[in-house]
């Protein structure tokens, strides 16, 4: 399998807060943890050519890991209309906590994918709402953040064709933070938590559902269908 993982890669530039949290950058941080499973795990960011994603790159890419925040509309429309083609033609999308806003999932949901947000270093309660659910293998009742940002309902989303995390905050609000997709040939999953200020991409559970996200977007043994106009499989009575 082959992992790209996208970053704006600003905050960590413009933020000492956020360096000293992640000094090899987010995209790096997480490209560290899912190297532990996976051989060929590479990073891209906005500001290098094309935006790291390349006609090339993004034909070798199995499953591209997205986070992005304060640059949504840095982002060239041509890369985001091309990603979005390969995730319909099977490419997986793991889509990471302010991500929800960028080009890529909102052209995918079709949604403008607006949610109410406070940044008050609240507590996060994440609860797994399907137990079954291949992501949450290796995961308790809960996973429990002591700092993050709140995210709130309601999510402008398409209804999720699988629901399976569901996060409490400190002020009250609930949000649907891990929900799944189909596009085409191709699987999203959407995890909520991760913003820059707060160490959440050094936790072992979140790590542990991100990995889990990546095994289950990759859809590379999905057969691929022909399209457009069709020779008949039987011969066809002229009678």
């Amino acid at each position: 399998m082959n992992v790209l993982v996208w970053n704006e890669n600003r905050h960590e530039k413009e933020n000492k807060v956020v360096s000293d949290i992640y000094p090899e950058g987010i995209h790096g941080a997480i490209a560290g943890f899912l190297g532990e499973d996976h051989e060929n795990v590479k990073t891209a960011t906005l500001d290098e050519e094309e935006h790291g994603l390349t006609d090339e790159v993004l034909a070798e890419t199995d499953v591209l890991v997205w986070w992005g925040h304060k640059a949504h509309e840095d982002v060239k429309d041509e890369i985001a209309e091309k990603v979005k083609q390969r995730v319909l033609e099977g490419m997986g999308l793991v889509v990471l906590h302010s991500a929800h806003f960028s080009k890529v999932f909102k052209k995918l949901m079709g949604t403008t994918c607006d949610l109410k947000w406070r940044e008050a270093d609240e507590k996060e309660r994440i609860w797994v709402v399907d137990p079954t659910h291949p992501i949450t293998d290796g995961v308790g009742e809960y996973i429990e953040l002591e700092k993050e940002e709140m995210y709130g309902e309601h999510f402008d989303i398409p209804t999720p064709e699988e629901l399976i995390f569901l996060s409490w905050f400190e002020g009250g609000e609930v949000f649907r933070s891990g929900a799944t997709f189909r596009r085409g040939r191709g699987k999203v999953f959407y995890f909520r938590p991760g913003h820059e200020t707060y160490p959440t991409y050094h936790n072992k559970e979140i790590q542990n559902v991100i990995k889990n996200g990546v095994k289950w977007v990759n859809n590379t043994n999905t057969p691929k269908h022909v399209y457009g106009n069709a020779q008949p499989l039987e011969e066809i009575s002229t009678k």
